[in-house]
């Protein structure tokens, strides 16, 4: 077995080491949305009821619409860590993998695991012949690089021409919308989009995501996942929040990460990257950083690849600014 990935979130491992209940915490390890969403009205039949397959179409019918797909229909998946589980059977078993690193862990684990020799790429030019699929997080998590959707489509014609798929995961699109190539996706032999639902409208605890390909690979998808493989609440909940107003939770996110720039700055952090919903700082002391931070009870996201970085998410409010600010000026690091 692979060795487990340090992810973002374990508010509650975090309290047991250094104190204090998890509610006390200020959790800023996760690129999630820290001003979720109202829930809408649904009818609560969704409860009492296995998914039926209207509330199923009224999810991908808004999911088209939000991701700009046309008349192809994204397939509602139990968050987009289940769709990168399968990734292994789609791939040709007797080829390698590439992943444009430092990227999502995930990715790569979940290929190894499966027996395949994964590549970490940088450029669109280390994409070989003998890669028969190939990953971009776009924007990227945590460096928050953004490839323009011309050079992701150039990516996808380069693994076409030596039989590769092209997988594209939008986690951190909604912000970027102009760079999504999902309208691509469903016309395209080769190129599959992943899409994060929970992270954008701060409902993560929802396990709800969307693959855009062909009807073919969707196909497969459903297969693998099985019957009701997303639960009716999560099905409408989405159907409603993609036909509201996703334009005002786009400028509450800008108005949270600019106060997060803010603190940043004024503390004199150097801010590496990040996207709408996270900054990167990079620092000679990240790791102290980190622990003194855990010592104020607030928890950031470390990296063991990368001593000297920290993913710092956004916090909801003025007050949570305040807080982050007062723990940076007590550090001393």
């Amino acid at each position: 077995m692979t060795a487990p990935i340090l992810h973002g979130g374990g508010v509650t491992e975090a309290a047991a080491c250094f104190g204090g209940t998890p509610a006390e915490w200020l959790d800023l390890s996760t690129g999630i949305n820290p001003r979720p969403v109202s829930l809408p009205e649904i009818d609560p039949s969704v409860w009492h009821r296995l998914p039926d397959r209207h509330v199923e179409e009224a999810a991908r019918l808004a999911a088209s619409r939000y991701y700009g797909t046309g008349d192809a229909m994204p397939l509602p998946v139990p968050g987009t860590q289940a769709a990168i589980q399968l990734l292994p059977r789609l791939a040709d078993a007797g080829r390698r993998a590439a992943v444009f690193a430092p990227t999502y862990g995930e990715y790569a684990r979940v290929l190894a695991a499966a027996g395949f020799a994964v590549d970490p790429v940088q450029r669109a030019d280390d994409l070989a012949a003998a890669h028969g699929l190939a990953v971009v997080v776009n924007p990227n998590n945590p460096t928050g690089r953004l490839f323009p959707p011309e050079e992701i489509l150039t990516m996808a014609g380069a693994m076409k021409a030596h039989g590769g798929l092209l997988v594209v995961d939008e986690a951190f699109g909604d912000l970027e919308p102009d760079a999504s190539v999902a309208r691509y996706a469903a016309t395209s032999d080769n190129l599959i989009v992943f899409r994060s639902f929970g992270k954008f409208f701060g409902l993560a605890g929802l396990r709800l995501g969307f693959v855009i390909a062909r009807a073919s690979i969707l196909a497969a998808f459903r297969e693998w996942l099985g019957p009701w493989a997303v639960s009716g609440p999560a099905l409408a909940i989405s159907a409603k929040l993609m036909e509201g107003d996703t334009e005002a939770t786009a400028r509450s996110i800008a108005a949270r990460r600019a106060g997060l720039d803010a603190v940043l700055r004024a503390a004199g952090m150097k801010i590496a990257g990040g996207t709408g919903l996270f900054a990167l700082v990079e620092s000679d002391r990240a790791c102290e950083l980190h622990t003194a931070l855990c010592e104020a009870h607030i928890l950031t996201r470390k990296f063991d690849y990368n001593p000297h970085w920290l993913r710092i998410g956004l916090t909801p409010d003025e007050n949570g600014d305040r807080r982050l600010a007062d723990a940076l000026q007590r550090t001393g690091v």
